[in-house]
């Protein structure tokens, strides 16, 4: 569904990433590891060209992702950040705006059809005329993916979708991602900061290391040894209720 192949980036002050590659199969949720600076947001962002890559390709069912035109790229990835200032719109303002890469002249009845039931799948009925600058971090995000999946997208990206959210929100978002692929059969990759969270609700993960890819798998081939060489603590990883859990070792 996506590949990404051998895909270099950087900013003024020099490469952040090195040739990054990996797969992403329909139906998984992709969780992208790794320390702080290590390249995670950088990766995302040339996923779907929002950066420009100084080497390297990414190819979405097939199609040269940067020889897209940017409707054809908002078609294809809905994009969903860190949470940034949100403007003074309604809820069903702000997920209508997702449908902007299939609008004609006019919103359609159609596309207020698409608006209301991402509406209704998200859980956002008594929400939809409530200011997005007045919800809470976990009503926000919700409506972030609501607009996201207007966009009718087949990838789904998340800048750490449960930055700043308590543990009941971090859960309630990540199983509303897990179940809106397993529906849908859609790819989602995501940028996480919490193992367990991902180990519990990612498919297969990318560990990256040095700006490079160091190990890509399922997730239980996540090993104490591979945690340990990335991110330089010393951890066990246990089975908890048929989950693995990575448990740091006091020194």
């Amino acid at each position: 569904m996506l590949t990404v192949e051998d895909l270099s980036a950087g900013y003024g002050n020099g490469p952040v990433l090195t040739g990054a590659g990996f797969h992403l199969h329909r139906g998984e949720v992709l969780a992208i590891l790794g320390p702080n600076g290590v390249g995670k947001t950088t990766l995302l962002r040339c996923i779907n060209a929002i950066l420009k890559p100084t080497g390297g390709a990414v190819r979405v069912e097939g199609a040269d992702v940067y020889r897209l035109s940017a409707g054809e790229i908002a078609r294809r990835f809905g994009y969903v950040a860190q949470r940034g200032e949100p403007a003074r719109l309604t809820a069903f303002d702000a997920i209508l705006l997702g449908r902007k890469p299939h609008l004609g002249r006019r919103v359609t009845a159609g596309d207020l059809g698409l608006v209301d039931a991402a509406i209704r799948r998200l859980g956002l009925d008594g929400l939809a005329l409530r200011h997005i600058d007045e919800m809470s971090g976990g009503e926000l995000q919700k409506v972030c993916i609501a607009r996201a999946l207007v966009q009718e997208a087949t990838v789904l990206l998340f800048d750490e979708p449960t930055a700043s959210l308590d543990l009941r929100n971090q859960i309630d978002i990540l199983r509303t991602i897990r179940n809106l692929v397993a529906d849908r059969g859609l790819g989602t990759i995501m940028t996480m900061h919490d193992l367990n969270l991902a180990l519990r609700f990612a498919d297969v993960f990318v560990l990256l290391k040095d700006g490079t890819v160091y190990q890509q798998g399922r997730r239980e081939d996540l090993t104490a040894e591979m945690i340990e060489r990335v991110y330089g603590v010393r951890v066990e990883v246990v089975s908890h209720r048929g989950h693995p859990v990575v448990v740091p070792i006091e020194e």
